[in-house]
Parts: C-alpha cells; structure tokens; sequence
C-alpha cells in the first residue's frame, strides 16, 4: 500500500513566519486587510485559505509563498558570520542587519556605517518600539523633537521612537554606529525610513543643543 505524502501545515508555518517578524495576529491582520479572527483560524488549521490569501499573507510577511509549503525552522539561537550578513546601502549610508531569523525576535541590532555629512531621514521619521544607538567611532548627531544630542566614541542613546527623529554625520570622516530596533506591535521592517540621505544643511527649524 502506497503511502500518501502528508499534506504541509499551512497553519503552523504561518504562525512560525510571523512570530519571526514580531508581529501579532492583529498587525498581520491589519497589514492584509484582514481580521484577526481569519488570521486565528487559519494558524489553527480551522480553515483553508484560497491562493490569493496565502499572497496576501506572503507579501505582508515578506516572504515567499513557497514559506508556507516547506519546513520553517523555528530556531532559538541564531549565529550570524560576519561575511554572511545582509545589508542595505543608500546614499552613502551602509546598514548591516547583526542578527535576524530567532523565534519571536523582537530586537534588529544594525551596524551603520555613514559618509561625511550622510544622513537618515529628509525628514524626520517617526515608528513604534524604542531605539537604541551607540557611536563607535566618528561625531553623529541625532536630532529627536526639538532637541539635539551629539554623540562621540563611546557615547550612547535610548529613546522611544514615536518621537520625529534622524540622524547625521557631522565629521569629515566616515563614521559608525550601533543601532538597535525594538520591535513592537504592528512595526515590520520600519528600519528602511532611515534609509535616505539628509545632510546638516537640509535640517531646518528651532533645536535646544545638548
């Protein structure tokens, strides 16, 4: 007697892809135009989605569709070598991703590295959760609200991220940062505001320096 394949838990590889991204049910759900409830019924294997619902989902997690039909390997340590890290590059600013694909990870730990005078943000960007910002080496500024704060070598910085906020390099030498994203509900990949070029020239309006 032949043995019949076993048919791929679509429901259970959702749930693993989007506890990958942080997200609940209800920012899932928000980003697919969908409820929570259908989100709930599918990760529970209670209903079937069609195909069009299935690239829905794909395309909110930022994942193939082909995500949902093979093995997710749900992993509770992730070591990252330094030549197989992913990065992004724009206008003379390199953001390196430190770590990514642990189970329900709600940290992005990025090491930027900025051009004399590159910045992040044409205008101020604004995202849910914290960040975290530690320069290693060079002058950046980081303008949040009204405020300026310059950070040397060794200086750091926490803040809550629904404040306008961006950064710039005010040393007439490359300069680097650790920046770390915390995750909340309903934010996915908002890192990529930071990614457009602002100069010390662009910034305009009333700033206490601190």
């Amino acid at each position: 007697m032949t043995e019949r394949p076993s048919e791929p838990d679509v429901g259970r590889r959702l749930r693993a892809l989007r506890q990958r991204r942080g997200l609940t049910q209800r920012a899932l759900a928000q980003a697919c135009a969908m409820s929570a409830n259908a989100i709930g019924l599918i990760e529970r294997g209670e209903c079937s989605p069609s195909v069009s619902t299935l690239y829905r989902l794909c395309l909110a997690l930022e994942a193939p569709i082909t995500a949902l039909f093979t093995q997710v390997e749900e992993r509770l340590v992730v070591l990252t070598r330094q030549r197989s890290r992913t990065q992004a590059q724009q206008d003379g600013i390199r953001m390196e991703n430190l770590a990514a694909g642990l189970l329900g990870q709600g940290m992005e730990p990025f090491l930027v590295t900025m051009e004399p005078g590159a910045g992040a943000g044409a205008q101020p960007v604004v995202h849910l959760g914290e960040e975290f910002a530690f320069c290693l080496e060079g002058r950046i500024e980081y303008r949040i609200a009204d405020r300026i704060y310059k950070l040397e070598a060794g200086d750091s910085l926490i803040f809550l991220a629904h404040q306008p906020h961006c950064w710039c390099n005010i040393d007439d030498r490359p300069a680097r940062l650790l920046v770390v994203f915390h995750a909340a509900e309903g934010s996915q990949k908002w890192w990529r505001q930071h990614l457009s070029q602002q100069t010390a020239a662009d910034r305009a309006g009333p700033a206490n320096s601190e």
